[in-house]
């Protein structure tokens, strides 16, 4: 996203918080609610707080709590204040649907979680059943979207964007043959599946093995061996960076010395740390925005760091913008009936997010996936190419 498009986040936030602040009705003020409820307006977030990828949710959680806090101090949404309720779902079926069952039962009107896949599946129908509309910043499995749910939106790129990313810049490298390995979870094997779909219908690098392994194992020595029989000059991750970060290093232990690309589900600080900084090193990354590769989001990244005493990591720009997209819409609604604020979301227009402006698609998804390429180096993900 270029200087223009955050300069644009900004403008039109504190644009508007002037507007409404002479009116009385506060930022994104302008409807009126049903039954002149004036107490908080509860958004609920499902993030990993506990388990292998409990790393990400506290970025996810702050920037959404950054984004209440702002426009709770501009006067909230309808004249009433937002109040952001978090829950765990571990990334894992059972505990997200248990942590769903708790945000609705705490009066939740927008749901604007969702990290793992596989944990958001299962909440799809909890939320619907509750005319809930959800808002999902981070997962991105193609299987969310094709079930065609009205109240499901996505504004992470999708796995259909993600493999035409992934096979764009395998074949840029001149690849030869690719090894794809997943952990058979919704995510990782939808991604990994479509990617040797596009390489075989554009006629190669042809996919020298699809591999799937066995998450939370510490050991993947078969899957290593199975992977260097083949000998690909390439190798795709498409799973989650605790397991990411032990086949990196497995795979250079075992003399493995060609290209190694990981997916979103991979990108955090930590995969460094656990495959070592010398086997991490120059490992490529399939990636939408990140704080990071983010020009001229000086500003946002200063906030958020002197609010919670260190920087923002991954998705939490996502996670940012999904609480900004949920305000927006139920003030367009003029209220948190669930029917209408899913009608809110489907007519917007350009709203600025830090993704570019939004428009969802019929399917309620980006028009656009914006992932690039990320690579590490020194231990953090830079930008590599933006596959413009």
């Amino acid at each position: 996203m270029g200087k223009s498009r955050i300069a644009l986040v900004w403008s039109l936030a504190a644009a508007v918080g002037m507007l409404t602040a002479g009116c009385g009705q506060g930022l994104l003020g302008g409807g009126s609610e049903e039954g002149g409820d004036k107490g908080p307006i509860a958004l609920g977030m499902l993030v990993p707080q506990s388990g292998s990828e409990a790393a990400i949710g506290p970025y996810m959680k702050n920037a959404a709590q950054l984004a209440v806090d702002e426009i709770n101090g501009k006067g909230g949404v309808l004249g009433r204040k937002l109040e952001l309720k978090v829950a765990d779902d571990a990334c894992d079926a059972q505990t997200a649907v248990a942590g769903a069952n708790k945000l609705v039962t705490e009066g939740v009107k927008v749901s604007v979680g969702g990290y793992c896949s596989g944990a958001t599946l299962p909440t799809l129908p909890v939320f619907g059943k509750a005319n809930i509309p959800m808002i999902i910043p981070a997962a991105n499995s193609q299987e969310l979207v094709d079930q065609h749910l009205k109240h499901v939106f996505l504004i992470n790129g999708t796995g259909t964007q993600q493999a035409t990313a992934a096979m764009a810049w395998i074949t840029k490298q001149g690849a030869k043959s690719v090894a794809l390995v997943h952990d058979n979870t919704s995510y990782s094997k939808d991604i990994a599946v479509r990617t040797q779909k596009l390489l075989d219908e554009q006629g190669g690098p042809e996919t020298a093995i699809l591999e799937a392994v066995t998450p939370k194992e510490s050991d993947y020595s078969a899957n290593i061996h199975n992977i260097m029989a083949k000998n690909p000059d390439f190798v795709y991750w498409t799973g989650y960076f605790q397991e990411g970060g032990l086949i990196i290093r497995q795979l250079r232990q075992a003399g493995y010395k060609g290209a190694i690309m990981v997916g979103d589900g991979s990108v955090s600080e930590k995969i460094a740390e656990i495959a070592g900084a010398e086997a991490a090193e120059g490992v490529y990354a399939t990636m939408t925005q990140t704080p990071e590769t983010l020009q001229g989001a000086e500003t946002w990244i200063a906030d958020y760091t002197k609010k919670f005493g260190s920087p923002p990591g991954p998705y939490s720009n996502q996670a940012y913008d999904a609480v900004r997209l949920a305000a927006e819409a139920v003030k367009n609604a003029g209220s948190t009936d669930g029917a209408k604020v899913i009608s809110a979301l489907e007519a917007v227009n350009g709203f600025a997010m830090f993704s570019g402006p939004l428009k969802f698609t019929p399917d309620h998804t980006l028009s656009t996936g914006g992932f690039q390429i990320l690579v590490v180096k020194s231990g953090k993900f830079a930008l590599q190419d933006a596959l413009k």
